[in-house]
């Protein structure tokens, strides 16, 4: 029988000023990125898990026996029990609203302790209210399901890749950080997850899934790295496609799966990624790619990117999500699919420079909104614009984006 588990997002409450966040992503399978596979035994903080004897068992502690009405699954339970019968990595959300899911993406986070962000959150009291401004803090928690882009893998052991110039790796405890954070998945699809080789982003997957926290783009072998993430919620389901297109030569430093070996799905050839989607289109009603491409520390996008959004596009996507550059790029669409060329760094590096998260809003029939909300990453902090500085980079984004509209908000109109 299938376990039963919540991936909890209960803040730790022993930091002071920092509330209590609703559990939002609910997995039933137990699966996790491993299909069948077992999870590790016993449980981690903020994670419980009970078989579903247990739970039946103190489901049913009353002797009234319980109405068919009681009984019958919703149609969020239907859908989700329909793709755990198809092996799929699904996961149920609870929304605050009925009517729609929030989408919340952001860009590339470092969490290795040699570098200058969790160094500086150290020295300062590992206080996360000192290292992301309140406001934000609250879009990232309040977000039914919040993404970025996990630039490193979490683990003690391997090598750094030779001859690399910028290699990361965290100590696998800073997964806490994602859980301060509200993160719900995130993408390993980028040409850091292989930093120390494959034993490290072996570490990474049973890390982030003892976290509870689902990730996408990458696996133990190409099956797992093709594999969507679903996620259902008021009578939907949404699929999270991710590969990365970075190192773009024949003998990439970051390794693509195999039917044996771990790795990342690239997609500089397109083939591949786009069977993905053909796949997560047949089977959700809206489709998200995350995907990792572009020039570093260019503003404009470059001949990859320019050449495969509309092919990503017309492929199916309904939505796409670009990082790498470390910068911002412009908005566009493209065949009515709207594109973010570039998240920017999030809370990356010591440098001061714009970035952004943005803001989705998903109902029955597609997307609602999109709202860029403006950053700045300085002084080893992320903290959300207000007032002339706001304008000023919603300014920016508008000359780099002459094709749609911003309005004051930060909530974009797309053209055809």
């Amino acid at each position: 029988m299938l376990g039963y588990s919540a991936v909890a997002k209960r803040l730790d409450t022993r930091q002071e000023g920092i509330a209590e966040k609703t559990p939002k992503v609910v997995e039933f399978s137990g699966l996790g990125q491993q299909g069948d596979q077992a999870r590790q035994d016993g449980t981690t903080e903020g994670q419980s898990a009970v078989s579903a004897d247990e739970m039946a068992c103190e489901l049913n502690t009353s002797e009234q026996p319980m109405s068919t009405e009681a009984t019958m699954p919703t149609e969020d339970e239907r859908l989700f029990n329909e793709a755990v019968q198809k092996g799929q990595n699904v996961y149920l959300v609870n929304c605050e609203d009925s009517e729609r899911v929030t989408f919340a993406f952001a860009g590339d986070i470092l969490l290795d302790d040699e570098y200058a962000m969790m160094f500086h959150y150290r020295t300062r009291g590992s206080d996360i209210n000192d290292t992301f401004s309140a406001d934000l803090l609250e879009k990232m928690r309040s977000a039914d399901v919040f993404m970025l882009n996990n630039e490193f893998p979490f683990s003690a052991r391997g090598r750094p890749t030779e001859d690399k110039t910028f290699t990361f790796r965290a100590n696998p405890a800073n997964v806490e950080l994602y859980e301060l954070l509200g993160v719900d998945i995130v993408s390993l699809a980028n040409n850091h997850a292989y930093d120390y080789g494959e034993e490290a982003l072996l570490d990474t997957f049973t890390t982030l899934e003892n976290a509870g926290i689902p990730y996408v783009g990458a696996g133990r072998n190409i099956d797992e790295a093709r594999k969507p993430v679903y996620f259902i919620a008021n009578g939907m389901k949404i699929a999270v496609v991710s590969a990365t297109q970075i190192e773009r030569n024949a003998v990439p430093d970051t390794k693509e799966a195999t039917t044996t070996n771990a790795g990342v799905l690239r997609c500089m050839d397109p083939a591949a990624l786009l069977e993905v989607i053909a796949e997560a289109k047949e089977n959700s009603d809206f489709v998200i790619l995350y995907i990792h491409w572009g020039t570093e520390s260019q503003a404009e996008t470059d001949w990859l990117q320019d050449k495969q959004a509309p092919i990503y596009a017309q492929a199916g996507v309904d939505l796409i999500m670009g990082d790498h550059p470390h910068c911002l790029q412009k908005l566009d669409s493209e065949s009515g699919v709207p594109v973010v060329y570039s998240l920017g760094n999030y809370w990356f590096n010591s440098k001061t420079q714009n970035t952004c998260l943005v803001e989705v809003g998903i109902r029955k029939d597609g997307m609602e909104y999109l709202r860029f909300v403006p950053c700045v990453q300085e002084n080893c902090r992320t903290r959300q614009l207000e007032g002339a500085e706001k304008e000023e980079v919603l300014n920016y984004m508008r000359r780099l984006s002459p094709t749609v509209n911003i309005d004051s908000e930060g909530y974009v109109t797309f053209g055809g």
